[in-house]
C-alpha cells in the first residue's frame, strides 16, 4: 500500500486519470485509499470513478460519482443551501435619503470537506466557501466591515464601480489587512449586474484558489429606467414583487488543488464535488429559471455549463436588461466572467435534467448534477 502511495505522489492530475481511470491500478488499492478518514492529498475524484465504475450498484455502472456523504453540517454550509442564500446587509437610511446597507466579512481558516472523505485548508470569508452572496441595488451605499481573523494578510477586492482608495489591492487605500486587523470599504453600488468579490492579496493565485470569493449581485432600480425597461428591472430586483416569478439560484464555479502542485483535483459548483447528483435540485416545471452563474476557477483559463435538453437566454455580466446572447445551451467563462441564465422547462417531460461542465475532465472530476424538473 505504502507503495502505492508513492507511486500515485508523483503522478499529475491528467497521469493519474490515465493510470487509474484506465485500470492500470488496482481497485482493492484504490478502495483502501478512499476508505481512509483523511485521503492522501493526490488525485481523489479519479480514485472513487475507478471504484464506481468497476464496484458500483449496476444500475450505476460507470456513472460518476462519490462515495459516501459530505457532513454538511460540520462544513457550516450546505451546497442546496447555498443556491438560494442571500446577504442583504443591515438596512437604513442615510441622511440624504440614500439607503445604505452594511455588511459584516471576517477571514477565517477553515477545513472543510469538498468531496466525501476528502478535507481542504481552505480560507475563508464567514467560514464557508464560497462566502456570502451579497445582494443590493444600484445606487445604494455599501459599507463592508471586513475583520482578518485568519493567519494571513487578506483584502477583499470588488468587482464594480468605486474610488481607487476602496479598491482593495495591496499599497493602494488600507491595502492588505493584517491578521488581527480590521478596516471598512464603502461606495455606492454601480453598475446592476451579476459580480463578485475576492482576496487581492499575492500570491494572488494562491488567496483565490484557497477560498476567498462570493458573489456581489446589484439589483437594478427600475425607477431610472421606463417603458418596459423598467418591468423587466422589476422583474430582477429583490424588492419587487414581479421577482418571484423567477426561481433565483447561485452557482459559484471553483476547483480544489488538493497536494498543491498548481493542477485542481476537485472541481464543484459552490463547493462540495457532485453535489447536486447527489441531492438534485428541485424546480417547478413552468417556472423561470434564473441562474446568477461566476467562475472563479484558478490554474484552469476556462469553464463552462451546459444545460441538457434545453437551452437558454444568457445576460453577459448581467449589465444588461435584455439577453446578449439567446437560445444557447453552452456558455464558457474565463476566471472572474460571470452572467446570468434564464431559461424554463414548460411543457416538458418531468424528470432528472443533467447540467455539467463541457471540459469532459471537469465533469468527472465532480463539476456535474441534475435538475429534478417537477409539476
Amino acid at each position: 500500500m505504502k507503495i502505492i502511495n508513492e507511486h500515485l505522489k508523483s503522478l499529475s492530475r491528467r497521469d493519474f486519470l490515465k493510470t487509474a481511470v484506465g485500470g492500470g491500478l488496482a481497485t482493492a488499492g484504490l478502495a483502501g485509499i478512499a476508505n481512509s478518514k483523511r485521503v492522501a492529498a493526490i488525485s481523489p475524484m479519479a480514485e472513487y470513478l475507478d471504484i464506481q465504475q468497476h464496484e458500483g450498484a449496476q444500475d450505476n455502472h460507470g456513472r460518476p460519482g462519490t462515495i459516501g456523504q459530505v457532513d454538511h453540517q460540520a462544513n457550516g454550509f450546505d451546497p442546496v443551501s447555498l443556491l438560494y442564500e442571500w446577504d442583504y446587509g443591515e438596512v437604513s437610511e442615510l441622511p440624504n435619503g440614500q439607503t445604505l446597507r452594511e455588511y459584516h466579512i471576517a477571514a477565517v481558516d477553515k477545513e472543510i470537506e469538498i468531496a466525501p472523505g476528502i478535507f481542504f485548508p481552505a480560507w475563508t470569508y464567514n467560514s464557508r466557501v464560497p462566502g456570502p452572496s451579497l445582494r443590493c441595488v444600484e445606487g445604494d451605499r455599501i459599507r463592508i466591515k471586513f475583520i482578518n481573523a485568519s493567519s494571513h494578510p487578506h483584502t477583499i477586492h470588488f468587482h464594480g464601480i468605486h474610488s481607487a482608495s476602496m479598491d482593495g489591492v495591496p499599497g493602494v487605500g488600507a491595502g492588505e489587512i493584517a491578521s488581527g486587523s480590521e478596516t471598512i470599504y464603502e461606495f455606492d453600488a454601480f453598475p446592476f449586474g451579476c459580480h463578485l468579490y475576492h482576496c487581492h492579496s499575492n500570491p494572488l493565485k494562491r488567496h483565490i484558489h484557497k477560498g476567498l470569493y462570493g458573489a456581489f449581485v446589484i439589483d437594478p432600480d427600475p425607477a431610472k429606467y421606463q417603458g418596459e425597461e423598467a418591468i423587466i428591472a422589476q422583474g430582477r430586483n429583490h424588492l419587487f414583487a414581479e421577482v418571484k416569478n423567477f426561481n433565483e439560484m447561485i452557482m459559484v464555479m471553483n476547483a480544489f488543488d488538493t497536494n498543491f502542485d498548481g493542477e485542481n483535483e476537485v472541481y464543484a459548483v459552490n463547493s462540495v464535488a457532485f453535489a447536486y447528483m447527489d441531492e438534485p435540485i428541485r424546480i417547478k416545471r413552468d417556472q423561470t429559471q434564473r441562474l446568477y452563474l461566476i467562475n472563479i476557477t484558478e490554474f484552469d483559463p476556462i469553464n463552462s455549463i451546459h444545460i441538457h435538453a434545453n437551452f437558454f437566454d444568457y445576460y453577459d455580466h448581467g449589465t444588461t436588461l435584455l439577453p446578449t446572447l439567446k437560445i444557447v445551451d453552452t456558455i464558457m467563462q474565463c476566471q472572474a466572467q460571470r452572467g446570468i441564465l434564464e431559461f424554463s422547462f414548460k411543457n416538458f417531460e418531468p424528470g432528472l435534467y443533467m447540467f455539467h461542465a463541457h471540459q469532459s475532465e471537469f465533469a468527472e472530476l465532480g463539476w456535474m448534477g441534475f435538475f429534478e424538473v417537477v409539476e
